[in-house]
């Protein structure tokens, strides 16, 4: 994400046209990339911390499937909002954030074991305002994103809990 910028501010480029513009087979493209565009600066630093953190406890304290979990998470999120986002571009990382926070708050509930309820509370304290983000009126910001990747966090959390091939 902080290449791409970097790259972007450098040239003096607007790398927006790359995102996801949904039902638009020119859009498509937004799938894979989307997540590492960023509006500005405020944008980008926005999405870094949780990303890390949110990311980063996945990968801590569920190896065995964090690397399905995040590829869930980026790309069924995605392919979502071009099904079902308005008609603009869609840029950032948040659609991921909401599906990595949604996956272990919800992984928790569904496990039921003592290390994942604890990972759940905690993203609930740390992140659990981001609730309000899935009724975001400001039409510059893609809720579309926040609701599909809370769904697919919530999907994903219940269909790996279910799984014998994880923690």
């Amino acid at each position: 994400m902080w290449l791409v910028f970097t790259v972007e501010h450098y040239m003096q480029a607007d790398f927006g046209v790359f995102g996801i513009y949904p039902r638009e087979i020119s859009g498509l493209v937004g799938i894979v990339f989307a997540p590492l565009l960023h509006g500005n600066f405020n944008h980008l630093a926005s999405n870094t911390v949780p990303l890390l953190v949110l990311g980063g406890s996945l990968f801590f304290f569920f190896p065995s499937i964090a690397s399905r979990v995040f590829l869930h998470a980026y790309f069924f999120t995605n392919i979502l909002v071009w099904v079902f986002g308005r008609p603009f571009y869609h840029i950032g990382a948040s659609g991921l954030i909401y599906a990595l926070a949604s996956f272990l708050v919800f992984y928790g509930l569904f496990k039921r074991n003592f290390k994942s309820v604890i990972i759940s509370g905690i993203v609930i304290f740390l992140y659990g305002g981001m609730a309000y983000g899935l009724f975001n009126l400001d039409d510059r910001i893609s809720w579309e994103s926040h609701l599909m990747g809370a769904v697919v966090g919530l999907v994903s959390a219940f269909t790996f809990s279910k799984s014998s091939l994880n923690p």
